[in-house]
């Protein structure tokens, strides 16, 4: 059995067909990038195919996501699904950000917004300022943020929200608490 062949759980097509279409990729230039036929590419985000996890992560590589976003949570109860995520039943999203633990509010990726919970650590930084094609808004739950934001800086503390329209930005929590904030991302790119 191939690698490729053992699949990986829960992989969620309709999640990957939001994400490449976010960023603009064709499903003909996603399935070059991975060296795969568009037709499986195809199966694969009407969910009648699974992709395998060597499969997965060349699709997060290919997508920029960390591959932990590509894994759907077990189906939500009854007539909860698609409304309803359970505090316990969070996607986790591992952002390779020391310090940083995000997970995704949103029941998935398909609509033109994602909700995300994040919180960062006494004494996290960002590795570097970053941009990237969104509108985004935060609301500070608890602690103290240290932002940059188009080269301005500012300190966002509890009860306050600040916006982000790509602007280059970088945050740090250089304080003794952890804070806590409730992200509003279109479009999704997690």
């Amino acid at each position: 059995m191939l690698q490729s062949d053992i699949t990986a759980p829960n992989a969620s097509g309709a999640d990957l067909r939001a994400l490449r279409r976010a960023r603009g990729v064709t499903l003909a230039d996603l399935a070059a990038r991975l060296g795969r036929s568009v037709g499986w590419l195809s199966q694969v985000e009407r969910d009648l195919s699974q992709p395998g996890a060597a499969d997965l992560a060349q699709i997060a590589q290919a997508l920029d996501v960390p591959p932990s976003l590509l894994i759907a949570q077990p189906a939500a109860p009854g007539d909860e699904a698609g409304y309803i995520v359970r505090s316990g039943a969070r996607r986790a999203i591992d952002a390779g950000k020391p310090g940083l633990t995000e997970e995704l509010l949103s029941p998935d990726l398909t609509d033109d917004f994602e909700m995300i919970h994040s919180t960062f650590a006494p004494g996290a930084a960002a590795p570097g300022p970053v941009s990237r094609p969104t509108q985004e808004v935060a609301y500070i739950v608890s602690g103290k943020l240290d932002l940059t934001i188009d080269g301005r800086a500012f300190t966002a503390r509890a009860g306050d929200s600040f916006r982000i329209r790509g602007d280059t930005f970088a945050w740090s929590n250089p304080y003794p608490q952890p804070a806590v904030a409730i992200w509003v991302i279109a479009p999704p790119v997690y």
